[in-house]
């Protein structure tokens, strides 16, 4: 018994309708949530977003959770779904798609519209009141000035208590119309407020026709009824943070207390409100592991075959290629177009994934670090820099001046810290400060917890220093060899001003010979005075000529040093860099 199925297709219409049905089933498949963003990891190059959406669940089944209008740019490897609640789900897959927004914001446009449009009338009911204001005012001045005219000849004048009943009128109508001009002013100004916000709107969703977004589309199966508090993640690049720092020196505690903020920059394209911030000094960009290095390969020069040995070598390989291409042909006789079509045709089994639940992924290595701020924040996505705190801690400090008189008759004031606190310091800006007074900014290296680091604090003019040239002598002695000897001598005097004892550190720095025949020595002070770097003294004599005192001014204290060396050559031997 068989049957005949009339195969005339479907006029323009009915497609169109069939289209729309479809469309209308798929729709009451899918639940678009409603979700904000919830928390933001910040790496040095990129974020990872959290978004929540509260989602109740009405029936035991298999529910598509979207989420609309996320930024096209995001990374759809990195989606990740999770959740909890007292519904009962599993979550089977997540996939996304490319939305434009040129439909999806129409009920939105008109919807502003006639909202300008209802304002539009408020301001004109506005401007109404305001003309029967200035009316109001204009006849309640006709009256003043009617009352204090001269009367017509024979007309009587009106008496105290008329007087009195005029003048109390005029100031009740006055009050009343004052304070009615106030109410109309705050209603224009509250009106006023309306307007713009909904322009703005109505601006940006201007901006935003034609644009396209992502839609995330999350499948879940739900055992049960009930709520879900569901949570999608997902990287942007156009984020970063870099780390910034108010360092201020209490000298009379001898310690630095130390701000440590964060300049973070968002550009994803999305707004956070209010959002739980996290700092992350983790890499992501440099990967897991340390790059493979490839084999360094040594080989014999291979002259290239000349233009014509190339051609040939080609035109062989091209042969050889059709030979075996016809042999497998041979093979696979009988595999015609149909048996292609019927593989295209064959359903392709839908893709099942496990869902996956996040685990807080704790870096426990020397060199990364998470900062979970305490407090929300609140940051637009206009790619300026916001200031955030990340902690402050007070670390003690060695304070000791520096100075190389030679170069720059100047002390300058340097603290020897210890990073005592659980926080890596990482590269950045830090401003200065001695006491209440900023000094300058400089640059605070790479310093992990435990490890010591210094803090240039710039000139200090309470501890003077001078030096001057005593005296620069040249002689020529020897009999048969003539040698030219040059004496130099110089003093150096030290005053600490300071009302604290003071350690300064200073550095002076004697020629050094590069030729055998250039002989260099140190006449005052004496040798045995000079320590090395192995045995230390208070003047030690350091590689390259380098002379170092470490000494210990006293309150008040006033110190004369003298340094006294010579340099001998043969006179027919040209010398360069005498000073």
């Amino acid at each position: 018994m068989g049957f005949t199925v009339n195969p005339r297709p479907m006029s323009p219409r009915q497609f169109a309708s069939f289209g729309l049905l479809l469309l209308a089933a798929a729709r009451l498949q899918g639940l678009v949530v409603d979700s904000s963003i919830s928390a933001v990891t910040v790496y040095s190059d990129r974020a990872q977003v959290t978004r929540s959406a509260p989602v109740a669940i009405a029936k035991p089944g298999t529910v598509e959770l979207e989420f609309t209008g996320l930024p096209l740019n995001l990374n759809e490897q990195s989606l990740r779904v999770t959740g909890s609640g007292t519904a009962k789900v599993s979550i089977l897959d997540v996939s996304s798609r490319n939305e434009h927004l040129s439909t999806a914001t129409n009920e939105r446009f008109r919807a502003l519209e006639e909202e300008l449009a209802g304002y539009a009338r408020e301001q004109r009911r506005l401007d109404d009141r305001e003309k029967l204001h200035n009316e109001q005012q204009a006849y309640l001045g006709q009256i003043r000035a009617a009352s204090v005219a001269a009367q017509p000849e024979g007309q009587k004048r009106p008496d105290v208590e008329e007087w009195t009943r005029l003048l109390a009128f005029n100031s009740e109508q006055l009050t009343a119309l004052t304070a009615s001009r106030q109410q109309l002013a705050d209603e224009r100004e509250a009106l006023q407020r309306k307007v713009d916000l909904a322009q703005r709107q109505l601006n940006e969703l201007r901006g935003n026709r034609g644009k396209t977004v992502k839609r995330v589309i999350v499948r879940i199966d739900a055992a049960s009824a009930g709520d879900l508090a569901l949570n999608l993640g997902y990287t942007l690049p156009g984020a970063a943070w870099m780390p910034t720092y108010d360092t201020r020196l209490n000298t009379e505690a001898r310690a630095v207390n130390l701000s440590y903020f964060g300049l973070v920059r968002n550009g994803t394209g999305e707004d956070w409100s209010n959002v739980t911030l996290t700092l992350s000094t983790a890499r992501p960009n440099l990967g897991g592991g340390a790059p493979e290095i490839a084999p360094w390969f040594v080989d014999v020069y291979q002259p290239r075959p000349a233009p014509a040995a190339r051609a040939q070598a080609m035109n062989e390989e091209a042969d050889a290629f059709a030979r075996k291409k016809s042999a497998i042909g041979s093979a696979d006789k009988g595999f015609g177009t149909g048996n292609v079509l019927a593989l295209l045709d064959a359903p392709a089994a839908p893709a099942v994934f496990a869902a996956e639940q996040a685990q807080a992924h704790v870096d426990a290595s020397l060199t990364s670090a998470t900062f979970k701020l305490s407090a929300p924040v609140s940051l637009r996505s206009d790619n300026s820099s916001q200031k955030v705190p990340i902690a402050s801690f007070t670390l003690p400090a060695k304070l000791q001046y520096q100075a190389t008189p030679k170069l720059r008759e100047t002390a300058f004031l340097a603290a020897y810290v210890t990073n005592s606190s659980e926080y890596p310091l990482l590269p950045g800006v830090s401003n200065i400060f001695l006491d209440d007074s900023f000094i300058a900014s400089g640059h605070l290296k790479t310093v992990m917890p435990g490890e010591k680091f210094d803090l240039a604090l710039g000139a200090d003019e309470s501890v003077a220093i001078k030096r001057r040239l005593v005296n620069r002598f040249s002689e020529t002695v020897g009999l048969t060899s003539k040698t030219q000897r040059i004496t130099y001598e110089i003093a150096l005097t030290l005053t600490n001003n300071r009302k604290s004892t003071e350690r300064l550190v200073l550095t002076e720095v004697l020629p050094v010979s590069r030729n055998e025949k250039i002989e260099v020595s140190l006449l005052t002070p004496a040798s045995r005075e000079v320590g090395t770097k192995e045995a230390p003294k208070e003047l030690t004599r350091e590689e390259d000529g380098k002379l170092v005192w470490r000494i210990d001014l006293k309150a008040g204290e006033k110190r004369e040093l003298t340094l006294k060396f010579q340099v001998e050559h043969p006179v027919d031997l040209p010398v360069v860099g005498l000073e």
